[in-house]
């Protein structure tokens, strides 16, 4: 996680310590609420309309947080307001940068931890030109420079409660809206963090119109294979002999199920990871047809190298096995990290491909590739 500090501004303190409880809007009840806008997927936030802006709620902000908060954005800001559209923006997960893409707002970005891990051309050309700060890596960020930077905001996220430093930062001023796009199960509710981005920058319009066509093409893929025969589905590989898998009822499950596929452990419910022995996988889906994200394999001898079990399943013998890992950007990012939480529509679009395209079909991908030999 990347965190800052800056000059202490105590009529700030007040304001920030207010959204931190059970009943935020209770702070600010002077302001008059004019609409609530859609929001049908994600769970974590609400977004209401308000006089000369927007109310954001930001719900359980951490994974297992009972807490709420509340940021309030005006074209005229008053103090504890933040004023539209950002000019200066500061993010700190590679999966903010898709929305400032779709939306044409990447020269707003001033600063990021590690900026290597960008793979957008659109942004790469902002790096290579000296226009986005390095900040150093997540847990080493350059605190000097960011506080020279003054941001108009800085996108952070919460892995739990423990976050001092993003703390100290509101106590001083700097507004921090912490994104919870990596907790939505629904893949469709992490692409619908795009509004959140669009009312940073009084683009709701565009931003409901980019959701609209993402879940449009969504939902005709899925229905696109309804009727079609579900080949079996395994994923991930061992780490330190540990397999992890994904939850069937996560992000990744959902997207093997809607992309026509029957995925081993669908029954399975939770956050996080799944994580069984290789002797327990390999009696569940040793017969498995297809095999996904087989964590940052790029090759067959890879796997084969750390582990000759991997040979005995069905899918590792007919070469069914399918990486995100060899996409890449310009300085090594991966490109599925970056870009398949906002464009579920895509990734669906390459299961489907994978799973139900007819032998000698050159169907284009966007993130996967067969592994190498």
């Amino acid at each position: 996680m990347d965190k800052w500090t800056f000059l202490a501004c105590s009529i700030f303190i007040s304001f920030f310590l207010s959204c931190k409880n059970e009943n935020p809007a209770d702070s600010s009840t002077e302001i008059r609420v004019t609409d609530t806008l859609e929001v049908k997927y994600a769970k974590g936030f609400d977004l209401k309309t308000i006089d000369g802006g927007y109310r954001l709620t930001i719900n359980n902000p951490w994974p297992s947080s009972t807490d709420t908060l509340q940021l309030d954005f005006h074209r005229i800001a008053n103090i504890g307001d933040v004023n539209i559209p950002i000019k200066k923006l500061i993010a700190t997960s590679t999966t903010h940068i898709p929305p400032l893409v779709l939306l044409q707002e990447t020269e707003k970005l001033i600063g990021f931890p590690d900026t290597d891990y960008i793979s957008s051309p659109e942004m790469r050309k902002h790096i290579d030109a000296g226009d986005v700060e390095d900040l150093g890596a997540n847990e080493e960020v350059n605190l000097e420079r960011t506080i020279a930077l003054v941001p108009d905001l800085v996108i952070g996220y919460g892995i739990d409660a423990d976050n001092p430093t993003y703390e100290r930062m509101m106590y001083a001023g700097i507004p921090v809206l912490y994104n919870g796009d990596w907790t939505e199960q629904h893949p469709l509710g992490r692409a619908e963090w795009i509004k959140v981005f669009g009312i940073l920058f009084d683009k709701e319009k565009e931003a409901f119109d980019i959701f609209n066509q993402i879940e449009a093409d969504y939902l005709a893929a899925k229905a696109s294979v309804k009727e079609l025969e579900k080949p079996t589905v395994i994923a991930g590989a061992t780490w330190k002999d540990v397999w992890y898998l994904p939850y069937g009822n996560s992000w990744q499950g959902r997207l093997i199920e809607d992309a026509g596929g029957s995925y081993i452990y669908k029954e399975t419910q939770g956050s996080g990871s799944l994580s069984y022995s290789m002797e327990t996988v390999l009696k569940d889906a040793q017969t498995a047809d297809y095999w996904i994200a087989p964590s940052q394999y790029t090759s067959y001898s890879q796997m084969l190298a750390d582990n000759k079990s991997y040979e005995l399943f069905q899918a590792f013998e007919e070469k069914k096995l399918y990486t995100f890992a060899l996409r890449q950007g310009a300085t090594g990012g991966v490109i599925y990290y970056e870009s398949a939480a906002m464009r579920p529509d895509l990734v669906l679009q390459d299961l489907i491909t994978i799973f139900h395209s007819e032998p000698g079909e050159n169907r284009e991908l966007h993130f996967f590739d067969p592994l190498t030999d």
